[in-house]
């Protein structure tokens, strides 16, 4: 009997190239395709598939946020993950009992993900729970800690990009509505939109938002130098010693970061 599959993602591409590979494997019927979250809990509640592939990153709902609903409305439906998070954070879903297939989406990995859901279809405790919340919370936490972190950063330098180890970034500005992103090395501008995207995607224990308008790196502060009404600026590692302004409110915590 062929695996009645639904499809979540808001890409249209990612989605049809999903599924052609799933319809490939012989093995599947693909009952329904979703773009969003809200059109994904209405369609799995009507169509009752016995998988729902599900994108992480979406607009709205996150895959996540869906999972969770689907288990709190009973829809007995196995869950996959869809994401393009790099393999630590992977571990933590294989960790948890929850399958994922990693983007851009490889045939063979794929049929082994067939062949673990067919498995815990036969299983009569996975027909009955297929994840329980708890066990999703587990692993919404394991990912959010360390969600979409990047080793490396993508800067562009004129017209090529540049790849830059994340913590060989000094510090990240916010000028004239681009992030220029300095390191040692190279400055470049980021694809990152704003600065909270570009600081969730790297690690909160050494990088600041110093200012609305700067991010930095304090394992690469060159000199901490006194300013007006109690202020600082911080003087980076970088080529230029760029100084860098730190806002009233980020003060304390750098005084009693660095015990000043």
């Amino acid at each position: 009997m062929a695996i009645r599959v639904m499809v979540v993602d808001d890409e249209q591409l990612a989605r049809e190239e999903l599924c052609f590979l799933l319809g490939e494997t012989g093995s599947v019927e693909i009952v329904g395709q979703a773009t969003d979250g809200v059109e994904a809990m209405r369609m799995a509640g009507e169509l009752r598939p016995d998988v729902v592939f599900l994108d992480v990153q979406m607009p709205g709902l996150t895959g996540f946020e869906v999972a969770r609903r689907l288990i709190e409305a009973d829809v007995p439906a196995q869950l996959v993950f869809v994401t393009a998070f790099d393999q630590y954070a992977v571990d933590a879903f294989t960790v948890n009992a929850v399958d994922y297939v990693l983007k851009p989406v490889d045939a063979d990995r794929l049929e082994q993900t067939l062949e673990r859901v067919r498995r815990r279809l036969a299983s009569e405790q996975a027909t009955r729970m297929p994840l329980s919340a708890a066990d999703l919370e587990r692993v919404v936490e394991a990912v959010q800690a360390r969600q979409g972190r990047r080793d490396q950063l993508a800067i562009r330098v004129g017209e090529r990009f540049v790849l830059v180890q994340a913590d060989e970034v000094v510090h990240a500005s916010m000028v004239d509505d681009a992030i220029i992103v300095v390191t040692n090395t190279v400055s470049g501008t980021s694809n990152y939109r704003t600065l909270d995207e570009l600081q969730a995607r790297l690690d909160p224990s050494i990088f600041w938002r110093v200012h609305r308008s700067h991010l930095v790196n304090i394992t690469r502060i060159k000199e901490i130098v006194p300013w007006f009404s109690r202020n600082y600026l911080l003087k980076m590692k970088d080529p230029k010693a760029t100084e860098i302004p730190v806002s009233r409110s980020q003060t304390r915590r750098l005084r009693e970061y660095l015990q000043l």
